[in-house]
């Protein structure tokens, strides 16, 4: 999908390609409205086209973006254009927790760190009725301040509440 590279989708720019998964690939994107920069998960057109499928991401992203923690990655929008469903979130620049471990061994501070604030939202998105079921480094997203985010909530499971 390095084709939507410089181009526009809904009302975000795509500017560069940030990774890819089994379902999706995401890139960063620029909202001219808001002159903010915002991560853009986009699904590949063979999902979007299945209606079953388009109605499931989207009650999915509507339970996804009621979750309001400080350590869940926000869902800013979501949308479909030009047959490609895709899903907007907040854009955090210093990357994932994978990409810290890839550097070396975290101290025991910045561990307890990790695992009290990845720990609180799984606990908070427990008692709202969503279990993620793909929590790992690269799920777990740290701003420059050290702070974490759970992001990518695409496997999750709904329980009822």
């Amino acid at each position: 999908m390095s084709e939507l590279i410089g181009k526009e989708l809904g009302l975000y720019r795509i500017v560069e390609f940030l990774g890819a998964g089994g379902m999706s690939t995401v890139y960063r994107a620029y909202h001219p409205a808001l002159e903010r920069y915002v991560a853009v998960k986009v699904l590949p057109e063979q999902i979007s086209a299945e209606e079953e499928l388009r109605q499931r991401f989207q009650q999915e992203v509507r339970v996804i973006a009621k979750l309001e923690h400080a350590h869940i990655l926000p869902v800013h929008d979501y949308g479909l254009d030009r047959g490609r469903l895709y899903l907007v979130m907040r854009y955090i620049e210093s990357g994932a927790l994978k990409d810290r471990l890839d550097q070396g061994r975290l101290e025991m501070g910045q561990i307890s760190h990790v695992i009290h604030q990845v720990g609180s939202a799984l606990s908070y998105a427990h008692r709202e009725g969503v279990i993620h079921r793909d929590v790992n480094p690269r799920n777990v997203l740290i701003d420059a301040q050290g702070d974490c985010y759970l992001s990518d909530f695409g496997l999750a499971r709904f329980i009822a509440a």
